[in-house]
C-alpha cells in the first residue's frame, strides 16, 4: 500500500514538474515575442549611432584639411608679395645699373622672381581646387549626417514608443518568470536553461504534434509516445533534445492529424 502511495507521489510530481516547466517556457516565450517586437531597432539604432560618430570624424578631417589648406594658400600669397617687393627694387637698381653684367643679374632675379609669382599662383589655383572639392565634400557629408539625424530621431521614437507600451508588461512577467523559476529544481532548471539557449526558437519543453516533437518535428515512436503521455518521466527529444510533454497535461491546444 506504501509503494502505490509512494508511486502516485511521485508520478504528480513529475506532472507538476512538466506543468511548471511549460508555464515557465509560455513567460518565456512571450518575452521573446516582445523582443522580436522591438525587431532590429535597437541594432539600427546602434548601427546609426556609429555611421553619425563616423561622418562627425570625417567632418572633424575635412574641416582641418580646409584649415591646412588655406594656411597653404595664405604662404603662397605672402611669397607673391615678397616677389613683387623684390621686383620692384630691382626694377629700380636697373636705373641705376654701372656695367651689363649687373643689367645681366637683375634681369634674371626679376625673371626668378616672377617665375616664383606663377609657382606661387599656380599652387594657390591648385589648392582653392583642392579646398572646392573638400567644401563639396563637408557638404555632402553634412547633409547625410542631417539625413541620418532625422532618421536616428524616428528610430529612437519608435524603440521608446515600442519599450514605454511593453515595460510594464514585460517586468510583470520577469516577475512570474522569477517566481515560477523558485519552484523547479536547480537542476532541472539548468538543464531547461541550457536547452532553451541552444534551441533555436528559444522552446525548451513542446507539446507532442501529429506523433512528432513540437520543436524539430521528427516523429516520436509509438511506445515513447506513450510514456510521454503518462507524464511519469521527464522524457527528452532523441533528435533536438528538448523536453517532451503532453498537450492534455499542460492544457496545450492540439493539432490534429
Amino acid at each position: 500500500m506504501a509503494t502505490k502511495k509512494k508511486s502516485s507521489t511521485e508520478e504528480v510530481s513529475v506532472e507538476e514538474k512538466l506543468k511548471i516547466l511549460y508555464k515557465l517556457q509560455s513567460y518565456l516565450s512571450e518575452i521573446d515575442r516582445i523582443k522580436t517586437l522591438r525587431g532590429e531597432l535597437p541594432l539600427e539604432v546602434a548601427d546609426l549611432d556609429d555611421e553619425i560618430a563616423g561622418l562627425n570624424t570625417r567632418i572633424a578631417k575635412f574641416e582641418s584639411d580646409l584649415v591646412e589648406i588655406n594656411k597653404a594658400i595664405k604662404e603662397e600669397k605672402e611669397k607673391i608679395e615678397i616677389s613683387k617687393a623684390k621686383i620692384e627694387k630691382y626694377n629700380k637698381q636697373l636705373d641705376n645699373v654701372r656695367n651689363s653684367k649687373e643689367y645681366d643679374h637683375l634681369s634674371k632675379e626679376i625673371e626668378f622672381e616672377t617665375l616664383e609669382i606663377e609657382l606661387a599662383e599656380k599652387h594657390i589655383r591648385d589648392y582653392q581646387q583642392e579646398a572646392k572639392n573638400i567644401e563639396e565634400q563637408i557638404n555632402a557629408a553634412k547633409e547625410l549626417l542631417n539625413e541620418k539625424m532625422l532618421d536616428l530621431e524616428q528610430k529612437r521614437k519608435e524603440l521608446n514608443d515600442i519599450i514605454s507600451e511593453t515595460k510594464a508588461q514585460e517586468e510583470k512577467l520577469r516577475e512570474k518568470v522569477k517566481k515560477t523559476e523558485s519552484k523547479v529544481d536547480p537542476r532541472l532548471l539548468a538543464a531547461f536553461r541550457r536547452i532553451r539557449k541552444n534551441a533555436r526558437n528559444g522552446l525548451a519543453i513542446v507539446t507532442i504534434q501529429r506523433g512528432a516533437c513540437g520543436g524539430c518535428f521528427n516523429k516520436i515512436p509509438p511506445q515513447r509516445q506513450l510514456d510521454i503521455k503518462m507524464g511519469k518521466k521527464i522524457i527528452v527529444c532523441e533528435y533536438c533534445g528538448r523536453i517532451l510533454v503532453d498537450p492534455e497535461l499542460v492544457g496545450a491546444p492540439i493539432i490534429e492529424s
